[in-house]
């Protein structure tokens, strides 16, 4: 099933256009931080995983990665992660230039940094191991050795799908800014020297194919 999470840092976001038919995750939210709003929505996000054999879903933000991951733990699969985005998202409170939660996700479900949704979300930490961060290369530099410090790898998009485990189920997660903004430029983080979008959607039919 497809669903919709029309939320970015745990505030509504309008004009998410969503291919039909699709199921909405929009719950009331009680007031509060960012992070405990996000930590209740994404509680949601689980629950719905949890109970479908093929989500599907469209999300504002990358921290949806986290209820996801907890989803599918929850009907004891142990995946992959394929995280195509053009940054790291491997921020931590310490690491971060701008404080901006939404360059943690890949941080949180490894371990690092706040724990807040993981918890919330009840997230086996991923080992660093089971985590590709596909063509990240706009990072902070505290990030960037973060990373360099980690057993996460950075491949390239042409090279993924020979990269990730044959034996082993993946979640393939795509932020569209991935793709160089020559191609797709309606993005809010832009990151030149990219792959195409052809390059991107070849890759990901490659790991649908495995």
């Amino acid at each position: 099933m497809k669903y919709s999470v029309p939320f970015f840092m745990g505030n509504r976001l309008h004009g998410l256009d969503v291919p039909q038919p699709h199921t909405v995750i929009a719950p009331e939210l009680a007031a509060g931080s960012e992070m405990e709003r996000m930590a209740a929505l994404y509680q949601h996000v689980a629950d719905a995983v949890a109970a479908d054999d093929e989500p599907v879903l469209y999300c504002g933000d990358c921290c949806a990665i986290l209820g996801v991951i907890a989803g599918v733990q929850r009907k004891g699969v142990d995946p992959v992660l394929v995280f195509f985005d053009a940054h790291g998202d491997f921020n931590t409170w310490e690491t971060t230039p701008s404080q901006f939660i939404g360059g943690m996700p890949l941080a949180m479900a490894t371990g690092r940094g706040d724990q807040t949704i993981v918890a919330a979300c009840g997230l086996k930490r991923l080992e660093d191991r089971d985590a590709f961060l596909v063509d990240g290369r706009d990072l902070d530099p505290e990030e960037s050795e973060l990373l360099a410090r980690s057993d996460v790898a950075i491949v390239p998009v042409s090279e993924i799908a020979a990269a990730v485990p044959a034996d082993r189920p993946l979640y393939v997660h795509v932020d569209i800014d991935v793709v160089d903004p020559s191609d797709v430029p309606a993005v809010g983080y832009q990151a030149p020297g990219g792959p195409s979008a052809e390059a991107d959607a070849t890759a990901v039919d490659d790991l649908a194919a495995t």
